[in-house]
């Protein structure tokens, strides 16, 4: 009951925020996202690691068809439920000061996205998940459609056209995998038993069409091409969701629905997934140095940092599978953390260009600390939130491949050049016709990222906080991957 209500939630709050004036809309959709993230908060506090699975629920739902509204949450589910419910509250708050046209219509996507959002870190039955995947799209393709940018029409059609031919192949291995089961069922542990029995062809198709949809999504190399025109056109607000909370469905996706379902393909084609990533890396890292625009700048970072988090979990390491996971939930905040500076410097100087800024460090030092903290987080500086996921990947990397561990350490380098080239030309220097004017933050924007600053040092500095939640769910996944492996 407790994860049907985080999941019910939001999408009863979205459709009454649709009934709203545009004037209540933004406070009613922030109060039920704060309930929303209290809520999450008392039901992490009373969970117990060790559970293999809690809070769940398994109800009928299509009971010819072997479907069933089946949702719960292990380690892995929580962290990712957590920060899905602690983002959405700060990614309102960053709007307080902006203003959108149908404000009700805006919110209340946001509120459904959400809903979908936890739904598919939770749900335990197939065609469920798929359901809840599919959901997450419509919300965050009408955000880019209706407020977004310049060229949004051409530029979202690519991105629905992108995510949504992935999905279709993920769609028919599901359909595939539910006729193999005994008992037509589309239950995941079901699917787990029949996807380690398969041939190693029928392993090999049904990991290419999962790898598709994930890899679409997340996205990585050369799956990627959609998402720096989709990051650039979106608002900003969408943009946090794409980057903060979308992409690591598709990183959920492979460890939930791929490590343990199909783990012979894994073994075989895990290889060519870690080097795609790794490629990833290194382009990505080249291409965001030759940016101009910060906002696209951030984007090409997302899919270096995604890159790195995907070639640990293919390894199958304990080390890098933990560190995925806690490097989702840094990634996460560093990234909506990243595109807010981003809305700040252009509602102050209407312009993201790198050469026009300059000087800002002179005129807004609350906002100057803010920015080089979460710069530093980002380039995974010790005791900030992106070392110990980074250091945890490498580990078990390095113990996969020396020399993929090597190419894939250039990505420290690139991301140091990038990252503090771009800081120089945005906040050091003489100010200038643009940036004199620039005003420190306000009280509601201190408000966004003080929450996020506590979250960086707290998980640099103390980062078995959130190891000791996964880390059973996580043996748990190995062995069941190593088991299906010896029974074949």
């Amino acid at each position: 009951m407790e994860t049907s209500i985080l999941i019910f939630l939001p999408l009863v709050a979205g459709l009454i925020s649709f009934l709203l004036p545009d004037n209540r809309a933004k406070q009613f959709a922030f109060a039920a996202t704060l309930a929303e993230f209290a809520y999450s908060l008392v039901l992490l506090l009373k969970f117990n690691p060790q559970d293999t699975l809690a809070y769940a629920t398994s109800i009928p739902w299509v009971k010819s068809m072997g479907i069933s509204f089946s949702v719960g949450m292990d380690g892995i589910s929580i962290l990712l439920v957590m920060l899905t419910t602690f983002l959405i509250p700060l990614i309102i708050l960053s709007s307080f000061r902006r203003s959108f046209a149908n404000s009700n219509y805006f919110y209340g996507l946001i509120l459904i996205m959400q809903s979908a959002l936890v739904g598919v870190f939770v749900a335990r039955d197939a065609f469920l998940f798929y359901v809840f995947w599919e959901l997450a799209l419509i919300p965050i393709y009408f955000i880019a459609l209706i407020w977004g940018g310049e060229n949004r029409k051409k530029i979202t059609f690519k991105f629905f056209v992108y995510t949504l031919a992935g999905s279709l192949l993920m769609l028919i291995a599901i359909i595939y995998l539910y006729l193999q089961t005994p008992n037509s069922s589309f239950d995941i542990n079901q699917f787990y038993a029949v996807g380690s029995t398969l041939s190693s062809t029928d392993q090999a198709l049904v990991f290419f069409a999962f790898f598709l949809a994930f890899a679409i999504k997340m996205p990585i190399f050369p799956f990627h091409t959609w998402q720096p025109d989709t990051y650039t056109v979106t608002p900003v607000q969408g943009t946090m969701l794409l980057s903060g909370i979308m992409l690591k469905m598709g990183i959920y996706g492979v460890i939930r629905w791929i490590l343990p379902l199909v783990p012979e393909a894994v073994h075989n084609y895990g290889m060519p997934a870690i080097i795609l990533s790794v490629i990833g890396i290194i382009y990505a890292s080249i291409i965001a140095i030759k940016q101009k625009d910060f906002k696209r700048l951030i984007a090409y970072v997302s899919i270096a940092h995604v890159g790195l988090i995907a070639a640990g979990i293919f390894t199958l390491a304990e080390e890098s599978l933990q560190g995925g996971i806690i490097q989702m939930l840094s990634h996460g905040i560093n990234v909506v953390g990243l595109f807010f500076v981003i809305d700040v410097l252009f509602d102050r100087t209407k312009t993201l260009e790198l050469s026009s800024l300059g000087g800002i460090r002179n005129v807004a030092p609350f906002f100057t600390v803010t920015f080089i903290i979460l710069l530093f987080s980002s380039i995974a500086l010790p005791f900030t939130g992106g070392f110990p996921g980074e250091f945890l990947l490498f580990v078990g990397i390095f113990q996969y491949n020396p020399w993929i561990a090597a190419v894939a350490g250039v990505s420290i380098i690139l991301g140091a050049v990038y990252m503090l080239s771009s800081f120089q030309k945005i906040m050091l220097g003489e100010t200038n016709q643009l940036t004199s004017g620039f005003t420190d933050l306000f009280t509601s924007e201190k408000l966004v990222l003080i929450p996020i600053i506590i979250l960086i040092f707290w998980m640099g500095i103390y980062p078995e906080t959130f190891l000791e939640i996964s880390e059973p769910a996580v043996k748990v996944l190995i062995k069941g991957t190593g088991t299906s492996l010896s029974l074949k």
